[in-house]
């Protein structure tokens, strides 16, 4: 569920996850803190959590592996792609959209035909043609870039796209969101000079880097990912040997520690991974950068003056499905303000606050927040702040409060902010200020 074309590994090479417990202190079977581990990684379990939460759920007449995004799950989803969409906008891209379906030719172009079959589902035959549904979006990007006439004045030219994609995994391997046949994959493409690839490179890990400080996520490692035996991977060892040199140098540069591991790499070139690991300290990939002499080949792209660009796969933050389930783990629930589904819970004491209570609430929205009511007659005060007890701010209103045209706001942590004015609590509420 990450970046382009190597986003989740072939079933014809399953490498166990690595665990990161390293990283997890007090981890020792039968201590205290191991028991503690054990019910918090039970409780916050996405599969578990992301239900009650109405983040997600499934049904038998949709399909294993394509779960479907409830209210609250499509409000987390609609702010981690805003604030990637800015931040990749901030930083160079353009954005685009593709087709999810492509036909047979397109794939047997980009080389996905003849090293990734296994994982694309089968083509639908449609007017006589064949078409597939796409297990990455690399190939509609490099028909994008080959669409019009390029100098080398363009480059680099950074391309990005929240778009579906779709493997066809097994049965046993699916899961919750960690593990589905559908995926909205964060993916984006660096069209460059080859002098500019490793900055490029350095460029996307800035991206992920800070994407990941904003989410609150922990790297576990870097992972270096490289070419394996067999005609999984493309035959060209000067190609691979290119692409590998530029994610060294770069890794060296930034002094980043990682592992080398033959045989996870795209069937093009090899990557850089960033690794994550659960409250269980199973690890999976969530980001990814690669370098990328193959497909230019293949599609024949160029710019003026008879160069050919390099192609650099870079996904900030991986498959949107995977990186919630990491997330409602990670947060327990209690997700960052600006990515909370819920904001702010307005709370009238009693029935005579309620059209202030009312009043407020539609300031809150105006504002750009996203808030509800918990009216008086769902019980205490006490009983609404717990039923609430995930939301970042509630607003308390009481006399005092309506009288101020104010509100009383309380942390979730039961910390008190004093009254604040709603344009200050929504200015608090977002990723960029």
């Amino acid at each position: 569920m990450v970046a382009s074309c190597s986003a989740l590994p072939s079933r014809r090479r399953r490498t166990p996850s690595r665990r990161a417990d390293s990283m997890l202190p007090g981890r020792t079977p039968g201590s205290w803190s191991f028991a503690l581990s054990q019910e918090r990684m039970i409780m916050n379990d996405h599969r578990r959590l992301g239900r009650e939460l109405g983040i997600f759920d499934t049904d038998p007449l949709i399909g294993a592996g394509l779960p479907y995004w409830l209210p609250a799950g499509a409000a987390v989803r609609k702010a981690v792609e805003d604030y990637v969409h800015e931040l990749e906008r901030r930083n160079g891209y353009q954005h685009v959209n593709s087709p999810v379906l492509g036909k047979r030719e397109l794939y047997e172009r980009s080389g996905h035909w003849d090293h990734y079959a296994d994982d694309m589902f089968p083509p639908m035959e449609v007017g006589g043609e064949e078409f597939v549904l796409r297990p990455s979006l690399c190939p509609h990007h490099a028909l994008i870039y080959r669409a019009r006439q390029r100098s080398h004045r363009d480059l680099p030219l950074r391309v990005a796209e929240l778009g579906g994609m779709y493997r066809s995994e097994l049965s046993g391997v699916l899961g919750g969101l960690t593990r589905v046949r559908g995926i909205q994959l964060n993916d984006g493409h660096v069209f460059c000079a080859p002098d500019q690839a490793a900055a490029e490179v350095s460029a996307a890990l800035d991206l992920i880097e800070a994407a990941h400080a904003q989410l609150g996520i922990r790297t576990a490692r870097y992972r270096l990912s490289l070419r394996g035996e067999g005609a999984k991977f493309v035959d060209d060892p000067a190609m691979w040997a290119r692409s590998e040199a530029i994610l060294r140098e770069v890794l060296k540069e930034r002094g980043r520690d990682h592992d080398e591991e033959p045989g996870e790499g795209a069937f093009y070139g090899p990557k850089i991974d960033i690794q994550i690991a659960d409250p269980a300290g199973r690890e999976s990939t969530l980001s990814t950068v690669q370098v990328d002499y193959f497909q230019p080949e293949r599609f024949d792209l160029g710019y003026a003056g008879g160069g050919r660009p390099v192609m650099v796969h870079r996904s900030v933050v991986g498959g949107i499905e995977r990186l919630v389930a990491h997330l409602i783990e990670v947060h327990g629930g209690a997700f960052p303000a600006w990515l909370a589904p819920v904001q702010a819970v307005v709370l009238p004491l009693s029935d005579s606050e309620r059209p202030a209570a009312e009043d407020l609430l539609r300031r809150c929205l105006a504002a750009g927040l996203r808030a509800e009511l918990a009216p008086a007659d769902r019980g205490s005060l006490g009983a609404r702040i717990r039923a609430h007890r995930l939301v970042p701010y509630q607003l308390v209103v009481g006399p005092r409060e309506v009288a101020s045209g104010l509100a009383s706001v309380r942390l979730r942590d039961g910390g008190q902010a004093g009254e604040v004015p709603v344009e200050q609590l929504a200015a608090r509420s977002r990723p960029f200020v």
